[in-house]
């Protein structure tokens, strides 16, 4: 986990963070819906666009919406780093109290937010949305998404209806000790559980997109499925690796041992010989190097997490800041 800086304090009121890709035709809308939303509320708060790495338009409008509003913060990224990196930066960012993530491309609701805030204050460390009424299709998005909710839920045992939603509200402190890369944004709720967060789950709107294309989609399936073997791994294991690996072992060598144990009575009693069975040999072969592709997957997933933690790493690489003071 992250070490939060003892000399720095949230600032502001509200921080609501965007990641933002090729969403040209969608931003300004959202932003004046997130202003007209920050307004009523009365609050002191900073919207954080974070461009990641977009080749449309989209970079333009975001630097016309700070130009006109210095509540405004716009992110750039060299590349296109993926919507974990980008809300990374959004958290890393943030000066808020209260972190609010969201998609840029105007399905979530900002009208929302307060009922987030709302919870927050009643103690919660998060509130994670629910689009009980998701208006996606219904073959590649909604049962693809009701069988992972599923899940993840059943790996990381952390019960709720949908984790792929975005719009979440963080205490300060929780968001910040939020270590993410590759695909993890969509296990954020398992991953804040692990640091003792106390997380709720409240149904929110869910619009229709009317315009652009979705960015993050079912395309990704195969590598939030390795993403959960990781999460479920470092959830468990992190700091007892010899209990995963050794019960893999001593499984092993059981196994082993009372086939080798079996292959000795034939020989020894019975006379049978043991250099014309190449069907155990390679299954045995198969076994092995299944396993150390394994193993050798989840130690490299370990040294990684390490690579960032220690050296504070971060998984993405900023062009430019707007809008801050210190420029």
């Amino acid at each position: 986990m992250r070490k939060l800086k003892e000399d720095f304090q949230p600032d502001l009121d509200l921080s609501v963070i965007l990641p933002v890709y090729n969403e040209e035709e969608n931003i300004v809308e959202m932003h004046a819906e997130i202003d007209a939303v920050m307004q009523e509320m009365g609050v002191a708060y900073e919207i954080i666009f974070i461009n990641d790495g977009s080749n449309d338009l989209t970079l333009n409008r975001l630097l016309e919406i700070q130009a006109s509003d210095p509540n405004s913060v716009v992110v750039e990224f060299r590349r296109n780093f993926g919507q974990t990196a980008a809300m990374s930066a959004g958290f890393d960012l943030a000066r808020g109290e209260i972190i609010v993530s969201m998609d840029s491309d105007r399905q979530n609701d900002p009208r929302d937010i307060p009922m987030l805030v709302e919870k927050i204050a009643e103690g919660y460390d998060l509130v994670s949305g629910w689009r009980y009424d998701r208006q996606d299709g219904l073959f590649l998005r909604l049962i693809p998404s009701k069988i992972a909710n599923k899940l993840i839920g059943f790996t990381t045992d952390v019960k709720l209806h949908d984790y792929g939603c975005s719009l979440k509200a963080f205490r300060w402190d929780t968001a910040k000790q939020l270590s993410m890369y590759g695909e993890m944004h969509r296990f954020i709720p398992a991953i804040a559980s692990w640091v003792g967060a106390r997380i709720t789950e409240v149904k929110v709107n869910h619009r229709a997109r009317t315009a652009g294309v979705s960015k993050y989609g079912i395309s990704r399936t195969f590598r939030v499925i390795l993403d959960l073997i990781t999460v479920k791994f470092l959830m468990n294991y992190s700091a007892r690796p010899l209990q995963f690996f050794g019960a893999i072992g001593l499984v092993s060598t059981s196994l082993g041992m009372l086939i080798g144990l079996y292959l000795s009575i034939q020989k020894l009693f019975f006379g049978a010989g043991l250099s014309d069975r190449p069907a155990l040999l390679l299954a045995v072969l198969l076994v092995f190097i299944g396993l150390q592709f394994i193993t050798s997957g989840l130690l490299a997933e370990m040294i990684t997490r390490t690579y960032h933690e220690s050296q504070d790493k971060p998984t993405y690489t900023i062009r430019k800041v707007y809008g801050r003071d210190s420029g």
